[in-house]
């Protein structure tokens, strides 16, 4: 049985197609032990001062130590995790500031990732991470939202990543249509070598 941390960031709601995604992840992911944080609907705070602060180890006020058990929440969620399932949707070329956000809150300095002579270091290794990603248009693997999850993933230690593209959604029905089902078997593919 595997333990897997399902992240949706999309502020789509039923329709978001990343969102699909992830439920049809969850789906077929039926017998493993599947914690679901929707970060849209449950929106993490806005990383600011008193956040950055808390996340460094050094909480003084009410507000700052109460940051830090979320922060030390959310590591502990994804510690516990093998697998992480993340829907990142591209918005203005970019992902969510919620998704955003929650890696704000996860990347701490000796707790997911060190500094080293030889430059930082993840210590979440050993996990594997199936990004779903929703683009209106047509891009290429350079584009932002894989560039960004493929670094801030590695960061912290997961470099083992896949990615699972629903691209053209922009484009009509027909589209979205062709474009989940690519995806759908991607997915299928990706999930039978979990």
């Amino acid at each position: 049985m595997n333990n897997v941390l399902v992240l949706k960031s999309s502020i789509s709601g039923n329709n978001s197609q990343t969102n699909h995604l992830a439920d049809y992840v969850i789906e077929k992911l039926q017998g493993n032990n599947i914690v679901v944080r929707d970060l849209s609907q449950q929106p993490l705070p806005y990383f600011d001062t008193a956040a950055a602060i808390a996340v460094r180890g050094e909480p003084k006020t009410t507000e700052e130590k109460q940051l830090l058990a979320l922060s030390d929440e959310l590591i502990e969620e994804l510690k516990n995790a093998q697998t992480l399932i993340i829907g990142a949707p591209m918005y203005n070329l970019n992902i969510p500031t919620q998704l955003k956000s929650y890696f704000d809150f996860i990347a701490r300095p000796r707790v997911t990732f060190q500094y080293t002579a030889n430059g930082p270091e993840g210590l979440l290794k050993g996990k594997k991470a199936i990004v779903l990603c929703a683009f209106g248009g047509l891009y290429d693997e350079e584009n932002l939202v894989t560039q960004y999850m493929k670094s801030i993933l590695g960061f912290i230690g997961i470099t083992d990543v896949q990615f699972v593209y629903a691209q053209g959604i922009g484009l009509g029905a027909e589209a979205i249509e062709k474009a989940q089902s690519s995806a759908k078997n991607k997915i299928n593919e990706l999930i039978a070598s979990l």
